[in-house]
């Protein structure tokens, strides 16, 4: 390849191939910035981003911090997954949620990796578990931003040649990535990396620009970023050198084959230099240009001096990298939704985009929103098991009521807990949720407490355990929050467990949440339901099928029975099953009695 003018050539970065003997003279030269493309959306002063997480769009990876990498990564390459940690530090709109309260009981991360991989362009990946997780456990308090994604997500939905781009965008970050995170063995071969990592960052930019034709969403930011790139003086030098690169002359050749079908002579009729792209320069003047700088005093290979012209290239266009990094955390919040829909339908489910409706207003009369209705109600855990998974109907007048549900063990009780928390916080960050028609009322935050198996450093018993989850509960509770317990006061003697269960749903109730609570105290169950000692107390029950068999949906009422034998039957705990296992430990005991020693 004929090499640039070192008259032209600037850089900023010193890569370690830069390195030269102690005769050498280093030539650097701090190169022009360029002019940073402008979204039409983005605010005054703002860098521009092609933000699809926000509604008011934003640069929300640390700058400073992708530039270093970059440069480092440019130079001698960088390990794997280093871009992804930035990813998954990026900052994200604010919100009220404190994902310490409920992350863990609903088991989110196993939810993103078991559930929630996406293929693009042939290859299987795994979300982000920090950005992702974030993303849905904090859900945006700006309703634009929720109203933001949702739009999108509709738009991928109803457009498959949208969704094919979308999948194409993702394809070409990740192969761009990928080039910046192979070590280059020899001198020679960092060279062409480099500019193999500036054609995969030109793959990307081009495939947002040509992409998204006639978004109306959010993803029309991507085009118009792509194509405010491609209109910067940055871009059309880094195509100029790759166009170089890729035809540095035409050679035509004229060549004469035998009757054996062997060449027998092959000569070079003429040779034509690009000499329209700006990186040409003549031989006399690449001679001449080489002369002036050893007069000069300096020294210098032709591979060096392709080296300082590529980086003067990255550095043009370092910019602009830095939100191709952010976009990868932002294309994967949509492709994991729309894996999440793939995956339900391939097992017989749905899911949708819910109807967001208000909270009534305290200062109001209760009850002016409609209430809680979710058909189709699946948990979406189940999808990456082999259990088969059914879907239940969850209608209550209210969204403000105090749901209580009782029922046999291994009913679905806390399956059912566990996609309520689930379907809240995924709608509420613009997601899909697990169930085929939904209506939500967005909460101020999500507190989730299922049982938890006892830890070796606990310093108190059961009882104590339990007290301590009810008073963390009202500690973070705020007005109109989401609460779900599982077996709430199972840790005493039903009488004491009974007295606290009234003591929290009465106090529950003055702060109108939302809640669910799950419970084996049936006789104070049916208690309240005759009595109904605080508003808006619902009871669901466990439906039963003419074999008493769990049917996994979930009816009105009490249940009478939590079929403790059944269980107890299944799991071979019967006094017949029990006394054979005595029988058999009393034999063997009198076998090792009579053996010889």
């Amino acid at each position: 390849m004929p090499r640039p003018s070192l008259a032209t050539a600037q850089r900023r970065h010193r890569t370690p191939d830069e390195r030269s003997g102690p005769t050498h003279r280093r030539l650097e030269v701090v190169s022009a910035a360029s002019p940073e493309p402008v979204l039409p959306d983005a605010p005054p002063g703002q860098r521009a981003a092609p933000d699809l997480l926000s509604h008011r769009p934003a640069l929300r990876v640390d700058a400073r911090a992708v530039k270093e990498s970059l440069a480092f990564a440019f130079a001698g390459g960088a390990p794997a997954g280093a871009f992804d940690r930035h990813v998954e530090s990026a900052s994200l709109p604010a919100s009220t949620w404190d994902p310490s309260r409920f992350a863990q009981h609903v088991f989110l991360r196993e939810l993103i990796v078991g559930c929630l991989q996406f293929t693009s362009d042939g290859r299987t990946y795994i979300p982000s578990p920090a950005l992702l997780g974030r993303a849905l456990s904090q859900p945006p308090s700006d309703r634009d931003t929720v109203e933001l994604r949702r739009a999108i997500f509709r738009e991928l939905t109803a457009s498959e040649a949208q969704r094919r781009d979308l999948e194409r965008a993702y394809a070409a970050l990740r192969r761009w990535v990928d080039q910046l995170e192979t070590i280059p063995i020899s001198r020679r071969e960092g060279s062409r990396r480099r500019l193999d990592i500036l054609a995969a960052a030109k793959e990307a930019f081009d495939a947002l620009a040509d992409g998204f034709a006639g978004a109306r969403s959010g993803l029309s930011r991507l085009s118009a970023f792509g194509a405010a790139v491609r209109e910067t003086e940055a871009y059309r030098r880094l195509a100029d050198l790759l166009a170089y690169d890729e035809e540095i002359a035409t050679l035509d050749v004229r060549i004469r084959v035998g009757s054996d079908g062997h060449v027998r002579d092959l000569r070079a009729l003429s040779i034509r230099e690009n000499t329209e792209n700006r990186f040409y320069q003549s031989p006399l003047g690449r001679l001449v240009a080489k002369l002036v700088m050893l007069w000069r005093g300096y020294r210098f290979s032709d591979d060096e001096l392709l080296t300082r012209y590529v980086n003067d290239v990255f550095d043009g266009v370092e910019d602009h990298l830095v939100a191709l990094v952010q976009l990868l955390g932002d294309l994967e919040f949509y492709l994991a939704g729309l894996a999440l829909r793939e995956r339900a339908r391939a097992a017989g489910l749905s899911v949708c985009l819910p109807e967001l409706v208000p909270p009534s207003s305290l200062g109001g009369a209760r009850g002016e929103a409609p209430g809680r209705e979710l058909k189709g109600l699946f948990n979406p855990l189940l999808l990456a098991s082999s259990a088969s998974t059914v879907a239940c109907d969850i209608v209550t007048d209210h969204h403000d009521a105090t749901v209580i549900v009782t029922g046999p063990n291994s009913g679905g009780k806390t399956r059912l807990l566990e996609a309520l928390s689930l379907a809240q916080m995924m709608g509420q960050a613009g997601f899909f949720v697990p169930a085929a028609e939904a209506r939500l009322s967005p909460c101020h935050g999500l507190f989730v407490s299922l049982i938890e198996q006892a830890q070796a450093d606990q310093s108190e018993g059961r009882l104590g355990m339990e007290l301590l989850r009810i008073r963390s509960l009202f500690e973070a509770m705020q007005v109109g929050d989401m609460v779900v317990l599982d077996e709430l006061c199972s840790g005493t003697n039903p009488s004491e467990g009974e007295e606290i269960f009234q003591l929290v749903i009465s106090l529950l109730s003055e702060l109108r949440p939302q809640a669910f609570i799950t419970t084996h105290f049936l006789e104070l169950a049916a208690r309240l339901e005759r009595e109904r000692p605080v508003d808006r107390l619902v009871f669901l029950q466990v439906e039963l099928d003419a074999q008493q068999w769990p049917t996994y949906q979930f009816v009105d009422g009490v249940a009478r029975t939590s079929l403790a034998h059944r269980t107890a039957a299944r799991l071979g705990v019967t006094r017949e099953e029990l006394v054979a296992l005595v029988e058999r430990s009393k034999r063997a005991h009198l076998r090792r009695a009579v053996e010889p020693a």
